[in-house]
């Protein structure tokens, strides 16, 4: 397919400026950066968090008149998808040591910790073990492991990127561990970018100060979940993986200690109870509520899930108004709308420029304001490319990689993105991309602390399900770091618990009988059924129903 030939008339513009551009690059010289003030404004008028339309505040839980964007909102005030007085809780399908709820990244490590601390672990997954965030997570993983560089660097970076609303003990522990988790993935077998000498290959990425993103390839999310997928399936005889057995709601005892989960089998239609000793939550974030409208480049099933049965079990969360918009999703070809195009292209010199070829940004800014200054050079200066299926998009200008690092650097260090443009009929090496703000990543999250505990004894989370990590904006590659670091404390901490000697008492769903009686008192009127598993793109034409009548009978709209 290709560029039509408008566009290709409109990358002559770009061809013209880029011979001045490399130059300036090749003498180290770079667009300014915004100043504080400048990037605060810029935020206020054109993120999408700070606008004041489609909010609501919330009228029930621990987060009580808090505000956020209507379609979390709603989730948030949801009725549970099962009837508890339906429910045989005596009627244990599976038990276990802990139970891990999300096979992802951070899940994997978990119980990977879990198993080593002498504990049998199951695994849920909501689909394949393995289809998370994390195995499309692409530019690198930040550790400051490198002689100019040190955890205190990482740790300031991060609260500096997070506009210092971040909890504090968890970008520690995120900082501190960095360096154990990158020798802990090599020691699994992770196959990192090397230079010939052996020494690690760190590139700058957006909100950095030194030079600490380490990689493989355009494809180190995938890497990591090879490894760490490898090393779980390897110890069946301690870690179970049930796959398309989402969890739908948490279980508690009657002490009030999280014991288990309600899992539903995608494929038989079937509910099964788990009683467990611990659980670890690490289900994802929430990009396919599409927040504004936004396209996005998460995975099918990253709907909030952990978020929601938390909620109903009394754990509160932080930033979870905080959406992360990553600068550069694909806004053309169609077919690849809202993929991600990793910020390690401008890492390597990419310039983003206008549809006059002209740059107008600094290309490593955090991701809000970068996103934040593309929107307005599309929409309130109308300087954006419309595609023919009327997108607005701006260039990333990725042949200046193959000018400042030599032919065939574009196809060695971004590989999946040449393939996927390529089968297109676009070569990135010679052609720009157009690119566009895309909905990325979930910055806030559930509740917890420096240990991955949560308020709730027995409960645990770990990856983009947990909030206060990377405050109101993260940084490129602190994703990857947050699953590893605190899927490990995740894992460790929920063994210790259990080794200690904790008791199981009689299982109930008490909680949610109580969270649904105050959606009643507080006037919600036919609230959301959630965790909703999936998101549903059908017509109410073909739409089917999805959940069996067994445990849900009288529930509006299952």
């Amino acid at each position: 397919m290709g560029y039509t030939p408008e566009l290709q008339e409109l990358i002559k513009r770009v061809e013209a400026t880029r011979p001045a551009r490399v130059e300036m690059a090749r003498r180290n010289e770079h667009y300014p950066a915004l100043s504080m003030a400048e990037r605060e404004t810029v935020l206020s008028k054109h993120h999408p968090d700070y606008q004041a339309d489609a909010k609501m505040a919330v009228r029930v839980g621990p987060n009580k008149g808090d505000v956020f964007q209507e379609g979390v909102a709603r989730l948030l005030e949801s009725r549970s998808i099962v009837r508890p007085g339906l429910v045989d809780l005596n009627k244990i399908d599976h038990e276990t040591d802990v139970l891990v709820i999300g096979g992802g990244g951070a899940g994997t490590s978990a119980a990977i910790m879990a198993a080593d601390g002498g504990c049998r672990v199951i695994v849920a997954n909501k689909l394949r073990h393995g289809d998370s965030n994390t195995i499309m997570a692409e530019g690198g993983i930040q550790a400051a492991t490198q002689e100019c560089d040190s955890p205190y660097y990482h740790f300031l970076d991060t609260i500096g990127g997070g506009h210092f609303t971040n909890q504090r003990d968890l970008v520690a522990a995120l900082a501190k561990d960095a360096p154990l988790s990158i020798a802990w993935l090599e020691k699994l077998g992770m196959m990192f970018n090397k230079h010939e000498d052996g020494r690690t290959v760190v590139r700058h990425c957006g909100g950095s100060s030194r030079k600490r993103l380490q990689s493989s390839g355009d494809m180190t999310g995938a890497e990591i979940m090879r490894v760490v997928r490898d090393e779980a399936r390897n110890r069946a005889d301690m870690i179970t993986v049930l796959e398309f057995s989402p969890a739908i709601e948490l279980l508690l005892d009657s002490e009030g200690k999280c014991a288990g989960a309600i899992l539903f089998n995608m494929e038989t239609k079937e509910f099964s109870i788990v009683k467990a000793k611990a659980v670890v939550l690490a289900t994802g974030g929430f990009g396919r509520l599409h927040i504004k409208g936004f396209a996005t480049t998460n995975h099918y099933g990253a709907t909030m899930d952990g978020v929601v049965m938390a909620y109903r079990a009394g754990v509160g969360n932080k930033s979870l108004h905080s959406t992360q918009y990553h600068p550069t999703g694909v806004a053309y070809p169609e077919q690849n709308v809202g993929l991600l195009i990793t910020e390690k292209v401008r890492g390597l010199g990419a310039h983003v420029l206008n549809i006059d070829g002209e740059q107008f940004c600094f290309p490593l800014e955090p991701r809000d304001v970068e996103s934040a200054e593309l929107i307005q050079e599309a929409m309130e200066k109308g300087k954006g490319i419309m595609t023919p299926t009327g997108r607005v998009g701006l260039w990333l200008d990725s042949p200046m990689i193959e000018e400042l690092h030599g032919p065939g650097t574009v196809k060695k260090e971004l590989p999946a993105k040449f393939i996927q443009f390529e089968r297109h009929g676009i070569d990135i090496s010679k052609q720009p991309m157009l690119v566009y703000p895309t909905l990325h990543y979930q910055n806030g999250g559930i509740n917890v602390n420096g240990d991955s505990e949560t308020i709730l004894p027995g409960l645990y989370g770990a990856g983009e399900v947990i909030g206060g990590v990377h405050g109101e904006n993260r940084l490129m590659g602190n994703s990857l770091q947050d699953i590893i670091t605190f899927g490990r404390r995740a894992g460790i901490g929920a063994a210790k618990y259990v080794q200690g000697g904790v008791e199981v008492k009689d299982l109930t769903l008490d909680h949610v009988v109580k969270f649904e009686k105050e959606l009643a008192e507080a006037g919600v009127e036919n609230p959301a059924v959630a965790p909703i598993i999936l998101p549903d793109y059908s017509t109410d034409e073909v739409a089917e129903r999805r959940w069996p009548k067994a445990l849900t009978e009288g529930v509006p709209g299952v």
